[in-house]
């Protein structure tokens, strides 16, 4: 005769927990990036994650907590190359990199950036990004010649080139843009830039 059932610790719990938020992380970003917010569906996330749909509303309070999960999840990865002291060389190699290794990160950027109406957005003259570039213009990092707002949307553009012109970047490259090749050399060419830049 078999004794009480014993219950799972609270660390096996919270690990159990943590790989429930992940799973549905993990889900509903390919959901995201395949359908946008709009026609991404819960059911389709939680069977994704071969999870109950149950746990979305539980651990993230619906599709919008899930989505700015998502967002939340992508700042603390930025966090990891995206502090003090670090070079420009660095940071844009590090933003590059992480689109480039999460491709569907990538597509979710775009489709926001997309469904966006440009004529609602509001101009930002001091924008946290465009003045980290002018400090940096000021430390000499940066050509005084150069427009921090103007190298800015081209850095942004470099890193979601392969996604926005695929045939280009196999018609000039003669590289496959999903290829590792392509991002290995498209690093070193970016990082070559961005050195000159100076």
């Amino acid at each position: 005769m078999s004794g009480p059932k014993r219950q799972p610790s609270r660390e096996t719990r919270v690990r159990d927990a943590d790989r429930s938020r992940d799973a549905l992380l993990d889900a509903a970003q390919v959901e995201f990036a395949e359908k946008g917010f709009a026609g991404a569906r819960v059911s389709a996330i939680a069977d994704r994650a071969g999870l109950n749909k149950q746990l979305i509303s539980y651990y993230f309070g619906g599709k919008q907590g899930l989505y700015d999960a998502i967002q939340e999840r992508l700042a603390t990865r930025t966090e990891e190359f995206d502090t003090p002291g670090t070079s420009l060389v660095d940071l844009v190699l590090g933003y590059f990199r992480l689109f480039q290794d999460q491709r569907d990160l990538q597509r979710i950027f775009l489709r926001d950036t997309f469904e966006q109406d440009p004529s609602l957005v509001a101009h930002d003259p001091h924008d946290a990004d465009v003045e980290g570039l002018r400090a940096r213009q000021r430390a000499g990092e940066i050509g005084a010649e150069l427009d921090p707002a103007y190298l800015l949307v081209f850095l942004q553009s470099m890193g979601v080139c392969s996604a926005i012109f695929p045939n280009d970047v196999k018609r000039l490259t003669g590289l496959d843009p999903q290829s590792e090749e392509f991002a290995e050399r498209a690093a070193e060419q970016l990082a070559a830039i961005v050195r000159r830049l100076g």
